[in-house]
C-alpha cells in the first residue's frame, strides 16, 4: 500500500511539473528526431519513453511538426547561448578566433544528434526552420561576434582586410561538420578510426589552423 501511494505521488508531481515534463520530452524527442529524421520519428516513441502521453505532446506543442521545430529552436538555443561564455571581446583577436573555432569543433563532437539534426533539416530543405524567426535571431548573434573581433583583428593589423563575417563562419561550420556528419563513410573508405583522442586532437588543431591561417595575412 505505502509503495503505491508513493508511486502516486510520484505520477503527480511528474504531471504537475511542466518545466521538467516538457524538458523530458523535449530531451527524447531531440534523440527520436536526430536518429529519424521528421518522417521516421514517432510521437508514440517519445510519449512511451517520457511516461506521457500523445495528448500531453500535442496540448504542448500543437503537433508532431510543432514539436520538431520545438527540438530545433532548442538546439540552436543551447549553441548559441554557451557561445556568449567564451567571452571573446575579453580576448585577442587571433585568442578569440581559435577559441570559438576550438569550441565549434567541440559542441559538434560532442553534441552529434545537433548535426544530425541540421543534416535532417537540410532534407527539407530548411522548411521548418524558415518558419522560426528565433533561429534566425539566435544566428545572428554569431555573425556579430566574429565581425566584431575580425575587426579588431583587421584593426590590430593581425588579418587581412576584405573578408565576409557569414563566409568565415561557413568556413568554420564546414570543417567542424565533416568530422561528425561524414566520419563512418571518411573513416570506412580510408580504412582509418578518426575518432581516438589522439585522431580528434591533431583533426581540431588542423581546423584551428587552416580558419586562422586563412583570416591572417600571407607571411
Amino acid at each position: 500500500m505505502d509503495e503505491l501511494v508513493h508511486s502516486s505521488r510520484k505520477v503527480a508531481k511528474r504531471t504537475n511539473d511542466p518545466e521538467r515534463t516538457m524538458a523530458g520530452i523535449m530531451a527524447v524527442a531531440t534523440k527520436e528526431f536526430a536518429d529519424k529524421g521528421l518522417t521516421g520519428a514517432r510521437i508514440d516513441a517519445i510519449a512511451d519513453a517520457t511516461h506521457t502521453s500523445k495528448r500531453m505532446i500535442y496540448y504542448y506543442y500543437g503537433s508532431k511538426e510543432g514539436l520538431y521545430l520545438a527540438v530545433l529552436e532548442d538546439a540552436y538555443r543551447r549553441i548559441r547561448a554557451t557561445e556568449t561564455e567564451l567571452h571573446l571581446a575579453d580576448l585577442a583577436p587571433q585568442d578569440a578566433l581559435k577559441a570559438l573555432v576550438g569550441f565549434t569543433f567541440d559542441h559538434h563532437h560532442s553534441n552529434q544528434d545537433f548535426i544530425r539534426l541540421v543534416m535532417s533539416e537540410n532534407i527539407q530543405r530548411g522548411e521548418y526552420l524558415a518558419q522560426s524567426q528565433l533561429i534566425q535571431e539566435l544566428n545572428a548573434s554569431v555573425i556579430q561576434s566574429i565581425e566584431a573581433l575580425y575587426k579588431r583583428g583587421v584593426k590590430a593589423g593581425v588579418f587581412r582586410k576584405g573578408l565576409d563575417p557569414i563566409d568565415i563562419h561557413a568556413s568554420i561550420s564546414a570543417l567542424t561538420f565533416f568530422n561528425v556528419s561524414n566520419r563512418y563513410t571518411f573513416d570506412l573508405i580510408f580504412q582509418r578510426d578518426g575518432q581516438t583522442p589522439k585522431a580528434l586532437a591533431a583533426r581540431r588543431q588542423s581546423v584551428v589552423d587552416m580558419v586562422l591561417r586563412f583570416v591572417s595575412h600571407a607571411n
